[in-house]
């Protein structure tokens, strides 16, 4: 814990750079994150929210805390919770848990805004902070202002507190509220080690069935396997137990808990673009005509799928936080990201949060004439590749796609159309391929889908050609 007199007696304080990411507060604790930094940005963030036009005068701000099973996040909490009440604010520490739990704090409590302390779905060594506000989610700009406030050492000053809760009923009593299922159904879910457990274990002794949990003791080391479901591997523990467990639907979680991965009856994984159509078919059943939004990476057949339902797709830029500003734009009920956030708005908060997702899977299994893998039986088989990563360096990364873009419109070719609201989308008659830089890391990101496993060599190798044009390779595997 730094100390407070010290720390109050700074004027200043600077941020490494590099921690301040577009969607959230990230770092090495030991390299170029520390307690210092947790403290900073709660007398930062403490006064950002302060002088917010939304937020109300003449009360103290109030704020929920929580942190991940990380072995540094109790020690960032309390530096962080020291930052806040030093500001004059009113904090409530809601403790060890996952990310939407603490947005759902946030919502359920009246807080002016959140502050979840979580490395996600990185390695161990890592850990950060996510935030948010009653007003809308804080990312991008905001983020640096943050960071311009700590080095101006314009902070805000108060006698704050600081004060214990427990939401964990409160939360699975909420989660279970939208359960409308009735069948006896077994599920397995993979908790990953992540700071999901302990709600996971409170929800599935209130659901119906039977559960067989992987992995639900808390342990920010991942012993068994990295917490990240969007990668295949990580689901082999979930697939050998579906299949040896005779289990109707398996349910994964990331590190923080508002990612999901699914696994069908078969040991099929279905990515989340896939998802949104199991999703949209009840929301649009509800709510005809009204927007879904999927980001660039989505399959196609997603977007398709939710126009013949009579829905309006919505292609929009990659980032939960660009998704949340979207969807309150556009008071769309649902939407989605492959990379597992997705986000209902129809009846929920419009956060993700894949404990919630779980509950309404399991409506539409519940609902399903026959097993899980019937509701997605009349999709296209297209073929696809996952996410391809080229490394690039930082500096020249957002520099780079708009060169592939200028030259392929260049081209006048009548059978190519180019999307470019996030880094390029490039639609032949195969299929298409995506390539765009990553918010979070010095890579383009590149994935490709074809009708046919021949369209998606072709795809493959306009895109290897377009990015060795830059001065790069892109490599697949095999």
């Amino acid at each position: 814990m730094p100390q407070q007199g010290k720390k109050q007696a700074q004027t200043s304080y600077n941020f490494d750079p590099s921690i301040l990411r577009e969607y959230d507060i990230r770092g090495i604790v030991g390299k170029n994150l520390s307690e210092d930094d947790a403290f900073a940005l709660g007398r930062a963030f403490g006064t950002y929210v302060k002088r917010h036009p939304k937020t109300p005068k003449g009360r103290a701000v109030k704020f929920c805390v929580g942190y991940d099973g990380r072995t540094t996040s109790p020690g960032l909490a309390g530096a962080l919770v020291e930052g806040l009440v030093s500001t004059g604010a009113e904090v409530e520490k809601i403790g060890l848990g996952p990310t939407p739990m603490l947005y759902f704090s946030v919502k359920d409590r009246g807080a002016d805004a959140g502050i979840m302390i979580t490395g996600s779905h990185n390695p161990p060594e890592y850990n950060g902070f996510k935030m948010m506000m009653q007003a809308g989610p804080v990312y991008g700009e905001i983020i640096q202002e943050l960071g311009r406030i700590a080095a101006a050492g314009d902070f805000e000053s108060g006698n704050g507190t600081s004060k214990d809760i427990d939401v964990k009923d409160t939360y699975v009593t909420r989660l279970m509220k939208d359960f409308t299922g009735k069948k006896a159904m077994k599920i397995a879910w993979d908790n990953g080690n992540g700071a999901a457990g302990e709600i996971l274990r409170r929800l599935t002794k209130k659901l119906p069935g039977e559960h067989i949990l992987l992995y639900d003791d808390i342990d920010g080391k991942f012993p068994n396997h990295h917490p990240d479901p969007t990668v295949d591997k990580n689901l082999e523990d979930l697939k050998k137990t579906i299949l040896k467990e005779k289990c109707g639907l398996g349910i994964a979680f990331d590190g923080d808990g508002d990612r999901i991965g699914v696994v069908n009856e078969r040991g099929e994984i279905l990515r989340c673009d896939i998802l949104m159509t199991i999703y949209a078919q009840a929301i649009l059943a509800e709510q005809p005509g009204a927007p879904i939004i999927g980001d660039v990476k989505c399959s196609q057949v997603m977007f398709d799928r939710i126009a013949a339902m009579g829905g309006k797709p919505v292609m929009w830029k990659t980032g939960h936080s660009l998704v949340k500003a979207k969807m309150a734009e556009l008071k769309a009920p649902l939407a989605g990201e492959l990379s597992g956030h997705i986000f209902f708005a129809d009846k929920y908060y419009g956060f993700d949060d894949a404990l919630y997702c779980a509950v309404r899977l399991l409506n539409a299994a519940d609902a399903a004439n026959g097993p899980f893998s019937s509701l997605t039986k009349d999709l296209p088989v297209l073929f696809n590749t996952p996410e391809i990563r080229c490394e690039v360096e930082e500096e020249k990364k957002f520099g780079l796609v708009p060169k592939i873009a200028e030259r392929l419109k260049a081209s006048a070719n009548k059978d190519i159309r180019i999307d470019d609201i996030d880094g390029i989308r490039v639609s032949t008659q195969d299929g298409w391929w995506l390539l765009r830089p990553s918010n979070t890391q010095n890579v383009l990101v590149a994935r490709m889908e074809a009708s046919s496993s021949e369209g998606l060599e072709r795809l493959k190798d306009m895109a290897r050609q377009e990015v060795r044009n830059i001065g790069y390779d892109l490599e697949f595997p095999d």
